[in-house]
């Protein structure tokens, strides 16, 4: 098809703004699926995605609309909404020249709005401003625009008034995407260039890898090269999304679709590499995406050890269809062989777990999760570690440096004194307040990234019924007084229980930790001791008293003597068995370090 007919465009919302709704009525009017193919959310088809009710993977379909006569291929990337995935609407933004941005005719701006809006704006994108979910009973339409323009800086005067949910001017919605976003522009005579935004694993078939295509064109038949990873393939299959995958004769500038070449090495894809023709290679790759930064690391290991290769062949299909994770090999004296993995946040590590026990079904032992240390040790050495075993105990750390998040809250104005103690609770640096009208506010802090991660989201959700959003990014390291927390049981260190805390709060933490595993661990036939120790240094104890059994009870009356020596046998033994005992250590204790609520 013609460039000049072709529209890329991605749509990108908060979380909950009905994104993958008006996909589905996109999908709709223009006859890509039918009323009875019609369902919720058609493009989320992970099955985590529609358990959560929410889009984890960025989805593409190819859709025909008819306007002044002529038709158009309108190329739709659908995004995920949660701070976790924003690197797939990066990668989603890089493949688009225009972008929808919706927002809830109620809610108004929330913190994810912000931050998806300006990464289209930093993509120098079309932006078109769609205000959807007009057919609430309550909404507050005028007021919404009003913060479209003072927040995120958009001229909202010609924003779409539409209902994915009612189908209510979806028309309009196909229209302006013709009308206001630039073609592609790409000459299909010059050398083969086409980026890889994502890929994944099919049994029967291989890799599949996306492209969008920017010059030349792509044919089953071709032999094709991959500019960074080097592999050369033949290409046996090239096609759409509409939404299932329909085989087309060629691939010519500015579209989008997928390529098979019978690859079977998971590690030749990469996302962010270039596709060139073979023969004719040109001679510059295409810019690629930015390299994501890993920010929670947390270690996963199979309960059965033959699942080792099994773990490790999955984990390898998971990043292939996830660039945003990461992952090596690492042993734990207490869990045996397994794999540290990088993520970008807590609800992407819970989504990774959950795709490995229901697809893969492998049974997964996860340690408690941590963020990445920078460590200036004494001979000026710079030092980036995510695992607490990698802290030096041989007192060369100069300056222990922890990753700070600049973090954007948006709430009911009611709500600022509770979220200000919160944030302070948590070594926070307030940085301002601005009003977005009489009713919501938008609040800035610094904050210690480990203090956000593990539950900062459920708090503010908590403390404002619902109301609050946030959304936080990386803004660099900062020195604090941090030290490295072991526990011990039974007087040997667990490494996966291991954990970085702050000094002021190691005392409180140990303690609150030693309770908590003292519950969760079982009775042994022998006393056990749980420590929490920073060094040398124990600053916290509990302890699991032993299974009795009454050894005296066949005695009836007769010499004390007798009894004293049952008992004393008993001590022998329990002695014995304390020496030589293993303590078994259940799954669920080793993420009772994530549980801060008693901190």
């Amino acid at each position: 098809m013609d460039s000049q007919h072709i529209r890329n465009f991605s749509i990108v919302a908060h979380i909950d703004h009905g994104k993958s709704t008006l996909a589905d009525q996109l999908l709709l009017k223009t006859g890509a699926i039918t009323q009875r193919e019609f369902r919720d959310q058609i493009l989320d088809d992970l099955d985590v995605e529609r358990e959560r009710g929410i889009t984890v993977k960025a989805r593409t379909v190819a859709i025909y609309h008819k306007y002044k006569g002529e038709t158009y291929e309108l190329n739709l990337i659908d995004t995920p909404g949660h701070v976790d995935f924003h690197y797939e609407v990066s990668r989603s933004l890089a493949a688009c020249e225009g972008a929808l941005l919706l927002v809830d005719a109620f809610q108004g701006v929330q913190a994810q709005t912000v931050a998806n809006a300006y990464a289209a704006i930093g993509a120098d994108l079309t932006i078109i401003v769609v205000l959807n979910k007009i057919d609430l009973p309550v909404i507050r339409a005028d007021e919404v625009l009003d913060e479209i323009e003072t927040v995120i800086g958009l001229d909202a005067s010609e924003a779409l008034r539409v209902s994915g949910k009612a189908g209510i001017n979806i028309e309009s919605v196909l229209d302006a995407i013709v009308e206001r976003i630039p073609a592609p522009v790409g000459d299909p005579e010059a050398p083969l260039r086409a980026l890889i935004f994502d890929s994944k694993y099919d049994n029967f078939r291989g890799v599949l890898t996306y492209v969008r295509v920017r010059e030349g064109t792509i044919r089953p038949g071709q032999k094709i090269k991959f500019m960074e990873g080097g592999g050369t393939y033949d290409v046996l299959d090239v096609g759409q999304f509409r939404p299932n995958m329909v085989t087309c004769p060629q691939l010519g500038p500015g579209q989008v679709g997928y390529i098979c070449a019978g690859i079977k090495n998971l590690a030749a894809v990469r996302v962010g590499d270039t596709v060139t023709d073979f023969h004719n290679a040109a001679k510059t790759p295409l810019p690629g995406y930015q390299v994501p930064q890993h920010m929670v690391f947390c270690g996963m290991y199979p309960i059965d050890a033959t699942d080792f290769e099994k773990l490790r062949e999955e984990l390898s299909k998971m990043r292939l269809n996830d660039a945003s994770f990461n992952f090596q090999p690492e042993t734990s004296d207490a869990l045996g062989f397994g794999f540290r993995c990088g993520f970008l946040g807590m609800l992407h590590m819970e989504i990774i777990q959950q795709r490995l026990e229901k697809e893969a079904e492998i049974d997964l032992i996860q340690t408690a999760p941590n963020v990445t240390y920078e460590l200036l040790l004494t001979n000026g050495v710079e030092k980036r570690i995510d695992n607490p075993q990698e802290v030096p105990t041989d007192g060369t750390i100069a300056e222990f440096r922890e990753p700070i998040a600049k973090v954007n809250f948006i709430l009911p104005v009611d709500a600022i004194g509770s979220i200000m103690q919160l944030s302070e609770d948590r070594r926070g640096t307030y940085k301002g307040t601005e009003y977005l009208g009489t009713q919501r506010a938008q609040l800035i802090y610094e904050l210690p990234l480990s203090e956000v991660v593990y539950d900062m989201h459920d708090k503010l959700k908590s403390v404002t019924r619902g109301y609050g959003t946030m959304d936080y990014e990386i803004i660099g390291f900062r020195a604090a007084d941090l030290v490295k927390m072991d526990i011990l049981v039974k007087g040997n260190r667990v490494d996966a229980l291991s954990t970085i805390v702050h000094r002021s709060m190691a005392e409180k933490r140990g303690r609150n930790l030693c309770k908590r595993l003292k519950n969760e661990i079982s009775k042994h036939l022998f006393e056990i001791a749980i420590q929490a120790a920073i060094g040398m240094r124990i600053i916290a104890r509990e302890t699991i008293s032993a299974v009795k059994k009454n050894v005296t009870a066949k005695c009836y009356g007769g010499d004390i003597s007798r009894k004293k020596k049952l008992w004393a046998k008993q001590k022998e033994g329990k002695k014995r068995m304390k020496q030589f005992g293993e303590v078994e250590i259940p799954q669920k204790a080793f993420l009772t370090v994530l549980d801060t609520s008693e901190d």
